[in-house]
Parts: structure tokens; sequence; C-alpha cells
């Protein structure tokens, strides 16, 4: 019986065109099984820790088998790729017997690769899906953040001045201001019975508040980042306020959806001799302004309500995967 010519082991693995869901692959191969080659096996997972990727098979196709056809082949939906997430990849080619069997190389050594942020059209999506969530439209004057009063003692050690820090990870991951974009954030939600900011508050018994007008005017851009929920019936809007033409503005045009001031679902300003400022009634806003924020601008008081509501703090929240009113049909 005539001896098997075994397969080269592909190596060389580039990875390219990276995005939230999809990537292209490549790798090089002795030249003579190029012509020999019919299948492709390729191993994907998640990275964990800092240990490369274990492959419970070494010699059977464990997840993705294609035909062979010219590199790079491109990767998309075959898997349901995360945003933001390390994965492992290795590559094994093949050719199929006649009795069905398949002749195998060895596996190519582990790759890494990291998956993008959501590209545009992936927040046009979740933007669409806010949209419908809205609700009507309720007037508000004020923009407010409530913090502990150990925050505030230090913004005015640090000359009064609330400064820009980067986003969390809460939300959608994929979301592309998530530890990439400074800023403080905000509130403007009111109660339906008083038109006031709520009295509670999760994030501390302090507050400084600030005039819509301030912020929320022609020379500030408004964007839309992100829409979630955390496994509650309520969901949250992040919106970002940047200064035109500022540094945090510059991030956001290429980014992000910008949203048209006067006109939007969210949170709108209408210019006259008594601008009118309104915001979204069924949605939980939250605002990012890119700049600092000085004290003396505002004023600070004392809450009259609660401020021990944990349960409603965002801080580092994970958005539900489950939710089919605020995921897309990408990675969440």
């Amino acid at each position: 019986m005539a001896e098997v010519e075994l397969l080269s082991t592909p190596h060389d693995i580039q990875i390219s065109d990276v995005t939230c869901d999809s990537f292209r692959i490549t790798w090089e191969m002795a030249h003579e099984d190029t012509s020999r080659v019919t299948h492709y096996f390729i191993d994907l997972s998640r990275k964990e820790g800092s240990e490369h990727n274990r492959f419970k098979h070494r010699d059977v196709p464990t997840k993705l088998v294609a035909k062979a056809g010219p590199l790079p082949m491109a990767v998309r939906g075959h898997w349901f790729l995360s945003p933001r997430t390390e994965y492992c990849v290795a590559v094994q080619t093949a050719i199929r017997q006649p009795d069905g069997d398949y002749q195998v190389s060895e596996w190519s050594q582990v790759v890494e690769f990291c998956t993008g942020d959501y590209a545009m059209e992936h927040l046009q999506q979740l933007l669409d899906k806010a949209q419908a969530a809205a609700g009507r439209m309720l007037r508000f004057s004020v923009f407010y953040r409530n913090q502990s009063p150990e925050y505030f003692q230090y913004v005015r050690l640090c000359g009064g001045a609330m400064l820009p820090s980067f986003k969390d990870n809460s939300g959608s991951h994929g979301s592309p201001i998530n530890e990439k974009l400074r800023g403080v954030f905000l509130s403007c939600n009111t109660e339906f019975d008083t038109g006031l900011p709520p009295k509670d508050s999760p994030y501390g018994p302090l507050r400084f508040q600030i005039s819509a007008e301030h912020l929320l005017n022609p020379s500030t851009n408004l964007y839309f980042a992100d829409f979630y929920c955390m496994y509650t019936a309520y969901h949250y809007v992040v919106l970002v306020l940047a200064p035109a033409g500022s540094e945090g503005d510059s991030f956001c045009q290429s980014h992000l959806p910008r949203l048209d001031l006067s006109s939007n679902p969210f949170l709108t300003f209408t210019s006259g001799d008594a601008p009118v400022f309104c915001h979204a009634s069924d949605v939980i806003l939250e605002v990012l302004y890119t700049e600092p924020l000085l004290l003396e601008h505002g004023i600070l008081a004392q809450i009259s309500g609660h401020h021990q509501l944990m349960s409603l703090s965002t801080a580092n929240a994970k958005k539900d995967p489950s939710c089919k009113v605020c995921n897309i049909s990408v990675g969440r």
C-alpha cells in the first residue's frame, strides 16, 4: 500500500479586517498542499485568563468546516462573536477521502486577536430600538449629578472642577465610548408629578445642579452612544454632550451617530426668548459631558430623599443579553 503523503502544518497565521462580529484569516502552507487540500478546519474560542485555548480534539473538526478556497478567508456569521473580546484561533487543513473521512494536518499554532467596537451601522440599529422605547417628551430645566460628600470635598481640593474620567464598561460591551471617552456623567430625568429631579439617588446624598442652558445650547453637539437594561423593565440611553470643536467632539464625530438638538427622541433644545428643554419620559438618560464642570457654575445641596438605592446604580453594570428590546443582531 502506498504511503500517504502527510499535509504540512499551517503556519504564519494572519488575522485582518477585524470588526465587532467578523474577521479575515489567512495562513501559509506547503505549495504542494494547495492543490490537494479540500477543506479548512478553524477552531475558535474565547481566551480564558492568560492561558492559551486548549482544544479538546486534536485530529477532528471541532468548530467550523469550510471548503478550501482562496485566502484570506472571511469569517462572519459562523460564530456569535462578541465585541471587544479576546479570542484564540487555530487552523487545520484537510483532504476529504472517498469514504468521507479526512486526512488532516497538525493544528497550527494558536493565534490571539480581539474583536472591535460597534460600528456606525450597529449603533444605528441600537438607536432605532431606543427611539421606539423613548416615549413622550417632558420638560426639564437642570442637569444634575449626585455623589458622596467625600467626592465633592475632593473636587474642592482640586480647584472646584469636576474633571472628566473614562467611561466604565457598563452597558453594551461594544459601545465605542467604553474606556475610551472621558466625561462627567449627569442626569436630567424628572418626576412626572413635579417636573423636578427625583428626591432619591443611588449615587450619594449631595446633588450638583446646573442650568440646562449652560450645557445644552447651539454651541454643543449631541451624540447617541448606547441603549441597554440591567435585567429590569426600564431601559437606559447614554448620550454624549460635547462642545463643538472639542477633543471629545472630534472623537464622537468619527465613532457615534450625531443627533439633531432640536429634533430627536431623547433630549432636545428649542431656542427662543425662553428656551425649552425636553427629555424622553420612558427611558433613563445618562448624559456624558466631555468637559470639566465648575461647582461655581451651579448649586450644591442635600437631597431630601434616600441615597442607598444601590440596586439602581449603573456603575460597571452588565447588559441583559436576553432582552429583545435593547439587543441587536451582533454581540452584546
